[in-house]
């Protein structure tokens, strides 16, 4: 019978990981992972890791300073909150009532009009004068 040669196949690229810190690369089984409180942070889909940011490091010494960097940092609960009612305005509908709005964000009125005064007061910070 012929024998067919075994073709080397080309060998996958690791994936690579960033720093948080550092910016050094590495490969995605030496990470170090952690969550960090960051009111600005909501996740695309399950609102229970809403207002924790999913952070990652090269090394344990690395994550521990990300996290005391994170720890001085403000938690300003409109900027949750509106980061919340953008993400429920991003999924097709523009236009929700008051009550429809707290369904789907789990606000109440009073939270949702401070959520839109906090993000009208800073528009103009993120968009440029």
């Amino acid at each position: 019978m012929w024998k067919r040669k075994k073709r080397a196949r080309p060998a996958r690229p690791l994936p690579l990981e960033l720093c948080d810190l550092c910016g050094t690369t590495f490969p995605a089984d030496g990470a170090v992972r952690g969550y960090v409180p960051d009111s600005s942070a909501v996740h695309p889909a399950n609102d229970w890791f809403d207002g924790l940011r999913r952070v990652t490091a090269c090394c344990e010494e690395h994550l521990a300073a990300v996290r005391e960097e994170y720890e001085g940092r403000a938690f300003v609960p409109e900027e949750l909150w509106a980061a919340k009612i953008d993400r429920a305005l991003s999924g097709g509908i523009r236009f929700l009532t008051m009550e429809r709005l707290g369904c789907r964000t789990g606000l109440q009125e009073p939270q949702i009009r401070r959520a839109i005064a906090w993000h009208n007061a800073h528009l103009g910070q993120r968009h440029g004068p």
